[in-house]
């Protein structure tokens, strides 16, 4: 790996990560075209610049999250869903890991989103809840709908905002809670990665990792301002059309 692959994957991370689309696919994507094989080492690397996502969260909602404190139980009451499941299957998850899973589970997304998006096509968003109005049991729920990104491709992002709008939630409303989540989500994630898989790094791999974590970052940061604004006007169409496009593009790539 390069350090022009290192800021490419970086850039990918962080457009990605917060969108409904699956990171994890496109990185894969990514890493085909530039030729980096799927090791171990590369892996890792793909995970741990997601703390360069993470900590543009922190940086975007730290009065919030400082402020509410009746959020952080929402939060936590989200992830445990995940962590329960994580941590009890965390090797069949990584044996579900595939190309034709991540294709399929893209292009299921992106139906589930255009259904979703055509039953609300007359639904007013200003009438949803906001975060604010989330009780724990429903921030338990959404939770739930987390667990189903542990399948390549599904999107972490993507589940969530599903599962906020299921909870009556306006897409912003559904966005700005799944980047919340993200928090506690990525960063157990990638720091049990990291362990699991610490003797796959070495000395010459950390320079680039920083690099594409400090590229993640930025990317990461300016994104999830965008898609805070992008959906007070838009729905989730264009992400629902772009996943099922995405997913075709996987089985035509990596089908031959």
């Amino acid at each position: 790996m390069t350090i022009l692959d290192s800021i490419i994957l970086g850039v990918i991370e962080g457009l990605t990560e917060f969108l409904p689309i699956s990171s994890t696919g496109h990185l894969i994507l990514a890493s085909h075209f530039l030729g980096l094989e799927q090791t171990n080492a590369h892996k890792t690397f793909e995970v741990s610049i997601q703390l360069g996502s993470i900590l543009a969260v922190l940086f975007l909602f730290k009065q919030k999250l400082l402020v509410n404190k009746t959020l952080w139980l929402k939060i936590i009451a989200a992830f445990l869903p995940t962590a329960l499941f994580g941590f009890l299957f965390y090797k069949t998850i990584k044996s579900l890991f595939g190309i034709e899973t991540v294709a399929i589970m893209l292009i299921v997304g992106g139906v589930i989103f255009l259904i979703i998006e055509y039953f609300r096509r007359d639904h007013d968003d200003s009438s949803d809840k906001s975060v604010d109005d989330l009780s724990i049991k429903e921030s338990f729920m959404i939770g739930l709908f987390q667990t189903l990104s542990m399948i390549p491709g599904t999107s972490r992002s993507g589940a969530t905002m599903i599962g906020g709008l299921f909870a009556g939630l306006s897409r912003k409303s559904a966005a700005e809670f799944s980047f919340l989540l993200a928090i506690p989500t990525m960063f157990v994630a990638t720091a049990y990665d990291l362990f699991k898989n610490r003797n796959d790094l070495v000395i010459d791999d950390y320079s680039l990792l920083i690099i594409g974590f400090i590229t993640a970052f930025l990317v990461a940061f300016a994104t999830v301002k965008a898609m805070m604004k992008f959906l007070t006007t838009h729905t989730f169409i264009s992400f629902g059309i772009y996943r099922i496009v995405v997913g075709i593009l996987f089985l035509t790539v990596f089908g031959q």
